[in-house]
């Protein structure tokens, strides 16, 4: 039984032809199972995901056993979404972070996935995905959460409007408190 909180191994996008758009592997030190020397070089995961788009480059399943690793994958418009884990993973825990992140990034693209929309927003992708996997452990799975962390603003970068309304109000301010010290003397 496995009680570790490293669920996932790998992120990959690829496209309809199976060339790799995105992907990220975990490799994690603290693992209780020791850090993972599988697909450690590009050669080995080049031939995983050509290996794993040949295996589901047609729609209709959503989950398979693939090379010893299960494989979660969505299908959209010209992309397909994969969430790889070890085989003893709980495969709805990874079905309800993979559709959360599939709905972030749809909320933050305005748009069905795309692969032009990824490229495009790769940035945005990159936090989205950041902040629904944290090195392996699925950290949310709340897609308007995650869209929301995102997109919103620093508290650093308030911005300032400043208006004759705003300049009149610190000139009458000023009156009044100049007045007010004068009476005092």
């Amino acid at each position: 039984m496995n009680l570790s909180l490293y669920a996932i191994d790998a992120f990959i996008i690829l496209d309809s032809e199976g060339n790799r758009v995105l992907a990220k592997y975990y490799h994690p030190k603290a693992h209780p199972n020791g850090q993972s020397t599988a697909l450690r070089t590009l050669k080995d995961q080049r031939a995983f995901e050509k290996g794993l788009w040949a295996k589901t480059k047609s729609p209709g399943k959503d989950i398979i056993l693939y090379d010893g690793k299960l494989a979660l994958f969505r299908h959209s418009l010209d992309v397909i979404l994969y969430f790889i884990a070890g085989p003893a993973e709980n495969e709805l825990l990874l079905s309800v972070a993979l559709g959360c992140f599939q709905d972030a990034m749809a909320m933050l693209l305005r748009n069905p996935l795309e692969k032009r929309g990824i490229m495009e927003n790769l940035d945005l992708i990159l936090l989205c995905l950041d902040e629904t996997i944290d090195d392996g452990i699925i950290v949310d799975t709340d897609s308007a959460a995650i869209a929301s962390r995102v997109t919103r603003a620093r508290p650093d970068t308030t911005e300032i409007v400043i208006n004759e309304q705003s300049f009149l109000n610190a000139y009458q301010t000023m009156k009044r408190n100049v007045q007010q010290r004068i009476g005092q003397l």
